[in-house]
């Protein structure tokens, strides 16, 4: 229980870090965006409740808007998926339900499963936050151009971050 919570806590650090750091100086033009951070929030253990992956969700949007001065949108952002993950991962339970202590990555769900979960929370994070950074409709086509390819670049980014920390041992 307490090396969970460690590894959950070295994850936070080093996802943020990340983001702040190295990311946020990555120039990939105007139209994409990469948000790893999200990643934390997609690897929250299934058993997680609810109230506390909102909150969780939360001071992890706020502690990138800290970084970012962006007033509040990637904390309101991260409420949204932190709300809605629970649905999605209810939304493709498999039949027999969740393992006790599983975290949802590639190794554990497969390839399809991840895709889908969690391809809906980056686009569903992006789509709330570019919309509520731009906050009007005159420019909807090229704010949602901007949504799909950040969307994809950061799917992208979080996809092959699966295949190089968590695997597991195939021959047990």
């Amino acid at each position: 229980m307490i090396v969970n919570l460690i590894k959950i806590i070295i994850r936070f650090i080093i996802l943020i870090l990340l983001q702040v750091l190295i990311v946020q100086n990555i120039r990939l033009g105007s139209y994409i965006i990469l948000f790893p951070y999200i990643l934390f929030i997609l690897l929250l253990p299934f058993e997680t409740p609810k109230l506390l992956v909102l909150i969780i969700a939360f001071i992890t949007g706020l502690t990138i808007d800290m970084f970012y001065d962006t007033a509040g949108m990637h904390a309101a952002a991260c409420s949204l998926i932190g709300y809605l993950r629970y649905y999605i991962l209810k939304l493709l339970s498999p039949r027999e339900g969740y393992d006790q202590g599983m975290i949802p990555n590639v190794d554990s769900m497969g390839p399809i499963w991840f895709i889908t979960y969690s391809a809906l929370i980056i686009f569903v994070h992006n789509l709330f936050f570019f919309y509520l950074e731009i906050f009007r409709f005159n420019e909807f086509f090229k704010t949602l151009l901007r949504v799909i390819l950040s969307s994809f670049g950061t799917f992208c980014f979080v996809y092959i971050v699966q295949f190089l920390f968590y695997k597991t041992d195939r021959n047990k």
